[in-house]
């Protein structure tokens, strides 16, 4: 133990502090994959729209998303927006807002490709019944469209968990960034304390992300 560097996280609360960065990544990524599916299904909706001039908003929107690394837009909003607008937005609603603007493109664009997989025939089969078009998207559409979506957006919930790390870099105190004070608090007494305190830091992640992994696989496969 004391070769691995893990004894230091026995030391007094270091343990507990290491357990309540984890939460913060957690809540961060809760919070923002809410409001992503919320809004996702919003931005997916208007994707299937017959709309020129929307779908090209909608295209640079998902590009800049693709393109641009979450990181750089994390700087944008913390430290952009203090300077420019004089706006005071704190570290974890900058990482909210982040991760929102992320996970609603992503969301979006499950949502397009899950109304654009329903067959035609569901929609001309609805028309025939005399459904009219909101009918069909709220009795027909939708419920296909949830359905197909649920694996995707658990898949999206871990994916937000692991992206998390990257808000260390604004000064949120996590997982990460309890990590590397507890290595830099004991880097004199356990010099081997990065492997074993990251290697904890890995099972966490792992303890946490694989059962909602594991359990989007099963869905997908019972759905399908």
């Amino acid at each position: 133990m004391a070769n691995l560097g893990i004894d230091v996280l026995f030391k007094g609360t270091n343990f507990l502090r290491l357990l309540q960065g984890l939460w913060v990544s957690i809540e961060i990524s809760l919070i923002a994959v809410v409001l992503s599916i919320i809004l996702g299904l919003v931005v997916g909706m208007l994707m299937t729209l017959n709309n020129p001039f929307l779908k090209a908003i909608l295209k640079v929107y998902l590009e800049i998303v693709r393109i641009m690394p979450q990181m750089v837009l994390l700087f944008i909003v913390y430290f952009g927006t203090t300077r420019v607008f004089g706006w005071d937005v704190s570290a974890e609603a900058s990482a909210i807002i982040v991760f929102t603007f992320w996970g609603t493109a992503e969301m979006g664009d499950l949502v397009r490709g899950s109304i654009k997989s329903i067959p035609v025939i569901q929609f001309e089969s609805a028309w025939a019944l005399g459904l009219n078009k909101m009918q069909t998207y709220f009795y027909i559409i939708f419920p296909q469209t949830i359905r197909r979506l649920i694996p995707l957006s658990i898949n999206l919930i871990t994916r937000m968990i692991k992206t998390t790390s990257l808000v260390l870099m604004i000064g949120i105190v996590e997982v990460l960034k309890v990590a590397q004070q507890i290595i830099e608090a004991n880097r004199n007494s356990s010099p081997n304390a990065a492997f074993g305190v990251f290697a904890v830091v890995f099972l966490l992640y792992f303890i946490v992300c694989w059962p909602i992994s594991r359990l989007a696989t099963y869905l997908e496969k019972r759905w399908e």
